[in-house]
């Protein structure tokens, strides 16, 4: 995947392994290789959806995209600059071109801090603003993402989800990134709600020109707001490709055995698709097969997926995958 003029980031090889250490003297005996080697671009303006079951490494993945975990190996281009080298206070003057939306919305507000001030603590870090020019941008913000501008003096635990969701939005957005990773925003929100934040993302993304590296489980809800979906699986990446074109005709076994299991709101369809049940456990990041990560649930593998590390090439028109037997 050549990168070109309209790539805002790149990950090269990313990887994050953590240690595990044993015994008294608590040396290192392995490594959970929690992300093993991704390589994607996502450019200006787009939206590239990671999928994958739990555990994969895709919330990994997104908080190494900002340098929120140290990489193992690799780099992350950001309009060509290589974040992942990049000393502490260089990388904090990047910091407000790349921002997070967490996936619980309750966690990751500050209970003893008023609204106000949640949203205004970038603001704090990164400008020279004075107090009323700060109120005046925190409303601001506030009203961008739909709610009252006067709810600044409240409390997290006196909002909704939907609502607390909204002011993780609203301080993600207070310093004009270029790059936000939205890692599974809408998992911990009611349903009815979904819908809601998803198109609030959908509207400020076509406002303000963002790019969006968004994390989620949900196929249907990847669909409706990605152009291009990848697919994770063990920490690496089995395939990619325009959504219409991955949703249509995916190629990895993987991939088809994740979408057999989205439901269809037609029971005349419903009774007649084939839906892959795949069987087994997802083998140990700290372990992982000697092939194909894959090969050890898929009910295509042959000999040589055992055995040979399947290599990362084009199929389709814009599509890529990572497997012996994809035509």
């Amino acid at each position: 995947m050549a990168a070109n003029s309209e790539t805002l980031v790149s990950a090269k090889n990313l990887k994050v392994h953590f240690p595990i250490h044993a015994g008294i003297l608590r040396r290192q005996v392995g490594s959970v290789k929690a992300v093993d080697g991704l390589n994607f671009d996502i450019k200006r303006g787009e939206t590239l959806g990671l999928v994958g079951e739990s555990g994969c490494g895709k919330s990994t993945a997104g908080r190494a995209m900002l340098r929120l975990y140290e990489l193992t190996d690799g780099q992350i281009d950001f309009e060509g600059t290589d974040i992942a080298g990049l000393s502490k206070d260089d990388l904090r003057e990047m910091r407000p071109r790349m921002q997070m939306i967490f996936q619980d919305p309750q966690a990751c507000l500050n209970p003893r801090m008023t609204v106000g001030d949640i949203i205004a603590e970038p603001l704090d870090e990164h400008t020279k603003l004075d107090s009323a020019e700060k109120r005046a941008k925190v409303k601001s913000l506030l009203e961008s993402v739909g709610m009252n501008p006067d709810f600044v003096n409240r409390y997290p635990h006196e909002f909704s989800g939907g609502q607390r969701q909204r002011i993780g939005i609203a301080r993600a957005l207070a310093l004009k990134p270029d790059f936000i990773v939205c890692d599974e925003p809408i998992a911990a929100l009611d349903v009815s709600i979904q819908a809601q934040v998803v198109n609030l993302l959908q509207d400020i993304q076509e406002e303000m020109g963002l790019t969006y590296l968004f994390i989620s489980h949900d196929l249907s809800m990847v669909r409706h707001i990605a152009d291009r979906v990848a697919v994770m699986y063990l920490g690496k990446i089995v395939e990619i490709a325009p959504k219409e074109e991955l949703y249509k005709d995916p190629k990895h076994p993987y991939t088809k055995a994740l979408l057999s299991a989205v439901p269809v709101p037609d029971p005349e369809i419903e009774k007649t698709r084939e839906h892959i049940v795949l069987q087994g456990d997802v083998p140990s990041p700290a372990n992982p097969p000697k092939g194909c990560n894959f090969c050890t649930r898929c009910p295509a593998a042959i000999e040589k997926c055992f055995d040979e590390e399947p290599e990362w090439r084009k199929i389709g028109k814009e599509g890529f995958v990572a497997c012996h037997l994809a035509e």
